[in-house]
């Protein structure tokens, strides 16, 4: 059944628009002049994005994680990977990243699959995190069930009681993975639902191909 309230919860957009005459010809350009853009504004926390992931069978999950940098090669971001993110990449590389900044009414949505980063960028973000983020990535079992809060506490003050006097070292199973896009989709929010959707996809050739969706 219908529930009206949440039905007829609605924002209209009008900050601007998005033509494929203006967009960058290649997409990672296009996402460094939105990304300025974002970082620029009142965004708030503008690297969360949604990251999707699947089992080989086709069962999805998704949950936020933070963009920690971008380039040619990809976007970065780091976890655990003994978590349910980390065995669902091991068996299927392909994900989906989704950004959405409501302050600027506009989505990125990239497509692609990963690989693990290399050991030294790897090394080179642990090292340079806050202690307690350290230690939290060395005692956190991630997505295991755990007896309760307490447990994770125990867990942390072993792990900060035995790094008194040394720099903990980051765990073989945390690192970072490395996002290979091979569909990019700039999504700005315009009036009536009328929104510009600019889809780059990547062509066997190597080349990107600019063309406007429907909403």
């Amino acid at each position: 059944m219908l529930n009206q309230k949440v039905a007829d919860l609605r924002k209209d957009y009008r900050l601007t628009s998005l033509d494929e005459g203006d967009v960058a010809p290649y997409p990672l350009q296009q996402f460094e002049k939105w990304w300025h853009d974002a970082t620029s504004s009142e965004v708030e926390e503008p690297n969360a994005m949604t990251l999707a992931t699947s089992t080989p069978d086709g069962h999805p999950s998704a949950r936020i994680v933070l963009l920690k940098s971008f380039d040619e090669e990809g976007f970065v971001f780091f976890t655990n990977y003994e978590s349910r993110k980390g065995q669902e990449l091991a068996l299927n590389p392909h994900v989906t990243l989704l950004f959405f900044w409501r302050e600027l009414e506009r989505q990125v949505r990239i497509e692609g699959t990963v690989s693990k980063a290399s050991m030294a960028i790897n090394n080179e973000y642990y090292n340079s995190r806050p202690l307690g983020s350290r230690i939290g990535a060395i005692a956190s079992p991630q997505s295991k069930v755990i007896p309760g809060r307490s447990f994770l506490e125990e867990q942390v003050d072993q792990v900060a009681s035995k790094y008194e006097k040394e720099t903990p070292q980051r765990p073989d199973y945390w690192g970072g993975y490395v996002v290979k896009p091979s569909v990019m989709e700039f999504w700005q929010g315009r009036s009536s639902r009328l929104h510009d959707r600019i889809l780059y996809t990547l062509t066997p050739t190597g080349s990107w191909k600019i063309e406007r969706l429907a909403p």
